[in-house]
Formats: C-alpha cells, sequence, structure tokens
C-alpha cells in the first residue's frame, strides 16, 4: 500500500528538544514532528515552513510526521557523500602512484 503525501504549516518548533507541530493543511487536528523526520533536510526547520509529511499511527493511538522534508530545502544525499569519498580515494591512489613512479625512475 503507497504510502499518502500530506502538507502542512510547521505551527510551533522547539529548536532546542528537536521537535514541534504542524498543522496540516486539510484542518485535521496538529501533528508531532520530531527533527529525525527531517534527517536528509540541509537546515532545521523554522516556524512557518511549509512541511510535506506521511504520517505514521503508532500502536499508543498518537500519530506522528515521518519521512518529512521542507519545501525549498535542499536534501542531503547518501549518493553526494559517497561520491566525494571515492574522490579522496582517488587521489589517494594517483598519488600513492605518482610516488611510486618518482621513486623508480630515481632508482635508474
Amino acid at each position: 500500500m503507497a504510502k499518502t503525501e500530506n502538507k502542512g504549516i510547521l505551527k510551533t518548533w522547539k529548536d532546542d528538544r528537536g521537535f514541534g507541530f504542524i498543522k496540516p493543511e486539510d484542518g485535521s487536528d496538529d501533528l508531532f514532528i520530531h527533527i529525525s523526520a527531517l534527517h536528509e533536510t540541509s537546515r532545521r526547520p523554522y516556524r512557518g515552513d511549509i512541511i510535506y509529511y506521511q504520517v505514521e499511527h503508532g500502536s499508543d493511538g498518537k500519530s506522528k510526521a515521518i519521512n518529512a522534508s521542507i519545501e525549498g530545502v535542499e536534501i542531503h544525499s547518501k549518493q553526494k557523500v559517497n561520491s566525494k569519498k571515492w574522490l579522496w580515494i582517488t587521489a589517494i591512489i594517483l598519488g600513492l602512484l605518482g610516488i611510486a613512479a618518482i621513486a623508480y625512475y630515481n632508482m635508474k
């Protein structure tokens, strides 16, 4: 079953505690959101941000936002991090090959 994406405005945000509440645009009750739901965004949220999210209903009857993003805010992808890692590995290998070539020609 596909999860539906919802939209709302971040009504409150306690940055020191890492959570707040979203006012859903459909008029339903405010929804809890934790910073962990925004794990790939490039900045922390601000009150008034438009948030896209999915809803998770807990066994305790409480609902919370998950898989959330902030409208207009870049998403960090793990692929970018991995590509930088490979760039460093490639640079180190090329550097070592260069040193080995210099040492080889100096031995002659």
